[in-house]
């Protein structure tokens, strides 16, 4: 049975549309995916991300385990700045992407997907060692989304305490009297902010986010919008670009793992899986057609691989995907065709992200 975030009773009665999403029932729409996917990238948008898992790491060893658990390196990590990371299997596949908020020395706040949340707490749970625990405070926190250009015009209406920088946050955050931890992140390719609070305290912070937002153009957003966001965006998804048969290699998010620290997870794998013969890609339809995901990739009449992700961007105004396919087609320009239901759609490799905001 389906669970409703704190949420889900401002949902209802803003018309939101409810699907089931990981477990949870959660709005995917208000007043349509394209209107709130515009305004996100013209304006702002206010999502529900209560669905959203939150672990806490304690300890003197808390640093220690963040290191043998995540591909990327925490020890430079200050605190009051966040972090991008994959935990990975032995076998080099992935656990889970996540971000890391670094509390103090001892605490660490990791936010997980919310498919995986169990998931993600039994396998960090069972690798712990030395004077550190982990506390999975999921049940207690609430999750909003403020993002777009106009975020810090909206937010600074009810706070003070509103992170400079990206991927920094203030832990002891207030929003109009509500307590929060402040973020500067977001899953959308914009500016804005992950705000987290007590679940009780998320619809009082939802309607006076929503009240502050409205000259600035500010609508609630749902699940429909965001993925748009993310893919114009070229950020992965778990189960899509990232899962536990595709190592971060194959995704393209090298970057993130820290070969050169001492022995994480999945170390010894990766070490052997370069160079990859497979990778994700991105791909523009230059015809007509929306590709979509598990549709094959085929170069002639040859199949060649898989869309992991797919859409019409609502900003760029034509549609996009992301693939894993071999590697010599990896290549901007390179033509390759999608089966769309029995018709060939062609496509061409571009590079991504497909849509990068000015900075």
């Amino acid at each position: 049975m389906e669970r409703k975030t704190p949420l889900y009773d401002c949902h209802v009665a803003a018309g939101g549309k409810i699907v089931p999403f990981a477990g949870w029932l959660l709005p995917v729409q208000y007043s349509g995916v394209v209107a709130e996917h515009m305004a996100v990238r013209t304006a702002c948008g206010l999502f529900d991300v209560s669905h959203m898992g939150e672990l806490v790491l304690r300890g003197k060893d808390a640093l220690a385990n963040l290191n043998r658990l995540l591909t990327n390196d925490y020890t430079d990590l200050q605190t009051g700045y966040a972090r991008y990371s994959l935990m990975c299997y032995e076998s080099g596949g992935v656990v889970d992407d996540l971000i890391v908020y670094k509390c103090s020395d001892e605490a660490y706040l990791i936010v997980v997907n919310a498919a995986n949340c169990e998931k993600d707490a039994q396998w960090i749970s069972e690798h712990l060692s030395g004077e550190c625990t982990m506390e999975n405070i999921s049940d207690s926190v609430a999750q909003v989304a403020l993002q777009g250009p106009k975020a810090e015009a909206v937010l600074s209406k009810l706070s003070k305490t509103i992170p400079a920088g990206n991927y920094t946050f203030i832990a002891q955050g207030e929003v109009d009297g509500i307590q929060a931890l402040v973020s500067r992140t977001g899953y959308t390719g914009e500016d804005g902010f992950e705000i987290y609070c007590a679940a009780a305290d998320a619809p009082a912070l939802w309607e006076k986010l929503l009240a502050a937002g409205k000259d600035e153009g500010l609508i609630p957003c749902g699940l429909g919008a965001r993925d748009t966001l993310r893919l114009e965006a070229g950020m992965p998804l778990y189960g899509h670009e990232l899962s536990a048969e595709i190592n971060p290699y194959e995704a393209v998010l090298g970057i993130f793992v820290k070969m050169d620290k001492p022995d994480f997870i999945g170390k010894a794998a990766l070490e052997q899986a370069r160079p990859v013969s497979r990778r994700k890609v991105g791909l523009k339809v230059t015809r007509r057609g929306i590709i979509r995901e598990h549709c094959d990739v085929y170069a002639g009449e040859e199949k060649v691989g898989f869309v992991s992700s797919g859409t019409h961007c609502p900003y760029l105004g034509y549609a996009v995907g992301m693939a894993m396919v071999p590697v010599e087609y990896k290549e901007p320009g390179t033509k390759l065709l999608v089966d769309v239901r029995g018709r060939k759609v062609e496509c061409e490799v571009i590079k991504t992200p497909f849509y990068k905001r000015a900075q």
